[in-house]
């Protein structure tokens, strides 16, 4: 704003003095409207930062052996007459031609380093596979690169090559303090075209597509096939993320681009430095997000923290957590869903003891974990409930239900032991059908509680209805997956 100097005002006539102190007085009193709030401009060029960021971008060619593909037409014996026409007409190895052998496949992606001594980072879906690996550098100098390790849970793959000179590099930034709206620069191989440079803005963040540990920033700067693993900068030069995916009806880029965040990748790339491998912790339990209906038969003021749904042998079963506990706090932070709960846990270190604050029975109670290593856990089986059944049927809460039996545990391939109540069947007009529930689905628990016959089932519906509750919190298996629904009681 234009600013005035009182002092270089002369006065034109008599009274000047006085004008200029009527002037200055009515200047000292005015309101002053304050300077209108204007949006960031746009960078005037962003050539000075892709000139000091480029050289340390990397194009990645990858090459594999793969089988051939079965021949077209028919086969003929070696020796055939039909050989001499194929020869006749162009196929000097008869009718299967050049397909009788592997062949080489190449591919094309794209990476940065990330230190002088030459560890570069990309996806891992570049060189997934891959048989030989080659880096070209900005300067076109091209260097032969191995494998360190993978992540293929964040898609994440860290080379490294030798070369008898420091490397350009660049620094990871923190995605965290990525804002909406943030310019961004996508720098990489474009569908193989060479070194390019495309600029937008942050367009959401946390976006999630498939994998337990994703994290996206979502950009509108322009990514195509070949972009995969290269860098996503901030306006400082930072790697706020690796470009990974897109989302098109047509495979080019229709501004809907996805990096993973740097502060994800970063973790992984310094236990794949130190161990060639990821090792994210493991708490032991099955959980589920709360939903509304499920705070209010809980009598929850809020939907928010993990549902624990199973507990297998573990680190989780060894501290005392029980299924039905409700995890509002790990390791000191606060979990307000199952998502929160994960990655807190994953970023935890392998054989760390934790505390971890639960919610049980309307009380919070603190436990002490030592948590064990996801990677060797994965895979392992998990058992099923247990419970005696009874010979009744009977409709309930739209659902016609029965104990399980021998026969029909047998039947329905469950472990021997198992109890519980089946759904014989399902009334399509109840909540219970809009929920999810169908028949041949296993009740185990019925207001956290186990249920082994039809009487348990209903003393638990009183139950809730004495408590004034609306629902009934079941817990429902359905192919050994446990999951909680909470029924309206009708």
């Amino acid at each position: 704003m234009k600013k005035f100097d009182l002092s270089q005002l002369t006065p034109r006539r008599a009274g000047g003095a006085l004008s200029v102190a009527l002037l200055a007085a009515t200047l000292a009193i005015a309101p002053i409207a304050p300077e209108p709030a204007f949006a960031r401009a746009a960078p005037e060029s962003f050539a000075d930062l892709a000139e000091k960021i480029s050289p340390s971008v990397v194009n990645i060619t990858t090459s594999t052996t793969v089988a051939a593909p079965a021949a077209p037409g028919p086969m003929f014996p070696e020796g055939s007459p039909f050989d001499d026409l194929f020869r006749d007409f162009g196929f000097p190895n008869g009718p299967q031609g050049q397909q009788r052998g592997p062949r080489r496949s190449n591919a094309l992606g794209s990476g940065f380093v990330i230190s002088e001594d030459g560890y570069i980072v990309t996806n891992n879906h570049v060189i997934e596979g891959a048989d030989e690996i080659e880096i070209e550098f900005f300067s076109g100098e091209r260097l032969a690169a191995k494998l360190i390790g993978t992540d293929p849970k964040t898609d994440v793959a860290l080379l490294k090559v030798e070369s008898d000179k420091p490397l350009p590099f660049v620094k990871f930034g923190d995605s965290d303090k990525a804002r909406v709206g943030d310019w961004v620069m996508a720098m990489g191989n474009p569908l193989g075209q060479g070194f390019s440079v495309s600029a937008g803005i942050v367009s959401a963040r946390n976006r999630e597509l498939s994998g337990t540990y994703d994290d996206y920033l979502q950009t509108d700067a322009a990514i195509n096939r070949g972009n995969s693993g290269g860098p996503l900068f901030n306006m400082d030069g930072e790697v706020v993320g690796v470009n990974t995916a897109i989302l098109s009806p047509n495979g080019g880029s229709i501004g809907i681009g996805f990096s993973m965040a740097s502060n994800v990748v970063q973790k992984v790339v310094g236990q794949l430095l130190e161990f060639g491998e990821t090792r994210r912790g493991w708490l032991g339990v099955k959980i589920q997000d709360i939903t509304p209906d499920m705070a209010e038969a809980l009598g929850l003021a809020s939907a928010e923290g993990a549902m624990i749904s199973e507990v297998p042998e573990g680190p989780a079963k060894e501290a005392g957590i029980e299924a039905g506990d409700i995890i509002i706090s790990f390791d000191g932070g606060e979990v307000k869903s199952t998502r929160d709960l994960v990655r807190r846990v994953a970023d935890a270190p392998v054989g760390s003891a934790v505390r971890v604050t639960v919610l049980r029975d309307g009380k919070q109670e603190t436990l002490l974990v030592t948590l064990g290593r996801r990677e060797l856990a994965e895979g392992e089986a998990v058992p099923a409930a247990v419970q005696k059944p009874q010979e009744t049927e009977k409709d309930l809460l739209g659902l016609t239900v029965t104990p399980l039996t021998d026969s029909l545990s047998t039947e329905m391939g469950l472990p021997s032991g198992t109890e519980g109540l089946v759904v014989k069947s399902i009334d399509e007009a109840s909540s219970a059908f809009e929920k999810g529930l169908r028949a041949g689905d296993l009740i185990t628990e019925a207001g956290q509680k186990p249920v082994a016959s039809i009487t348990d089932l209903e003393d638990r519906i009183a139950e809730a209805e004495d408590a004034g509750r609306k629902s009934v919190l079941l817990l429902i298996r359905r192919g050994g997956e446990p999951r909680f629904v909470a029924l309206p009681i009708e």
